[in-house]
């Protein structure tokens, strides 16, 4: 078949004027350079091995191209990513090899060429889980027993950030003006952002609000002694003492003076002058909150 070169010549007239056209808008532009921060990514790290510490999140890169191309570069064009499979614990210097950018782009410079890494072997434990409580009960009552279910969590890391943590937190489990028991499911956390959990868990946060506990006080209570030795007699100086005691209101409401009694132990103490110190029996009732005098001389004879 005969060659016409003047078919379709009005096509071939077009792509000639386009071809033309390109060429004059590409030669008429300079050659520019431009430096971007972009950002740095970590590829394969090894499934037993952790980053420690805060690492670069971005690198500085001087990109060469014409003026028009470069200077529509947005940020994400261009990226920057460090290489780390078969990477072993320790502190390791790792060049940025690769760096992605558009056609049309020449990557001249990195800066820094080489990242500054830690690496750890990853751990996990099992930690308790410590509730965080916001506000105060209503007056005249305080909180309580403060339980978790779950009461621990496990919890994944590099190996020496793992060992430092001793306890997981909560969101605050708010007890402002509560007079009964408040229970709320709360998201668990943990306060060192190194450490993670294995699972996103909740718990569920149980904490009693108690009655606060009031307090009495006592004057001229007298000082009574035990254990004296037959045939001999006993003098205190003071013989009364002021007791402050402290518990819960039903039972305090109650209680007199009678039910009080500061002591000195003279088990297998002779005749002589002693400074001895005044003691009360534990009660299930109260505790003593203050005892004045807290010792008292005691002659012998």
């Amino acid at each position: 078949m005969a060659y016409h070169p003047f078919r379709n010549i009005g096509l071939k007239v077009l792509a000639l004027a386009l071809a033309t056209l390109l060429w004059l808008t590409v030669a008429g532009e300079h050659v520019g350079e431009r430096v971007m921060r972009v950002p740095l990514e970590f590829h394969n790290i090894p499934a037993d091995l952790e980053i420690v510490g805060d690492p670069p999140n971005a690198v500085d890169v001087r990109v060469r191209g014409s003026s028009g191309v470069i200077s529509r570069l947005q940020p994400g064009d261009v990226v920057a990513s460090l290489e780390l499979q078969g990477a072993r614990p320790g502190s390791r210097l790792i060049h940025i090899e690769e760096v992605r950018a558009p056609y049309g782009v020449e990557v001249a410079q990195v800066t820094p060429a080489t990242v500054s890494l830690e690496l750890e072997k990853m751990a996990t434990r099992m930690v308790p889980i410590v509730p965080a409580l916001e506000g105060d009960p209503a007056p005249g009552f305080v909180p309580g027993r403060v339980s978790s279910e779950p009461a621990t969590v496990k919890v994944v890391g590099p190996e020496s950030r793992v060992r430092q943590l001793s306890e997981a937190t909560t969101e605050p489990v708010v007890v402002t003006g509560s007079r009964e028991q408040v229970r709320d499911s709360v998201t668990i956390g943990l306060a060192d952002s190194a450490v993670r959990l294995v699972e996103a868990q909740m718990a569920t946060v149980t904490v009693e609000v108690l009655p606060a506990p009031v307090e009495r006080e006592f004057g001229s209570i007298p000082v009574r002694f035990r254990n004296l030795t037959p045939g001999l007699r006993a003098q205190l100086r003071p013989s009364v003492a002021r007791v402050t005691v402290r518990g819960r209101r039903e039972p305090l409401s109650g209680l007199t003076g009678d039910a009080i009694e500061p002591f000195v132990d003279l088990a297998g103490l002779g005749p002589g002058h002693y400074n001895l110190r005044v003691q009360i029996d534990p009660s299930q009732d109260f505790g003593v909150a203050s005892l004045n005098p807290a010792v008292v001389d005691v002659i012998i004879k």
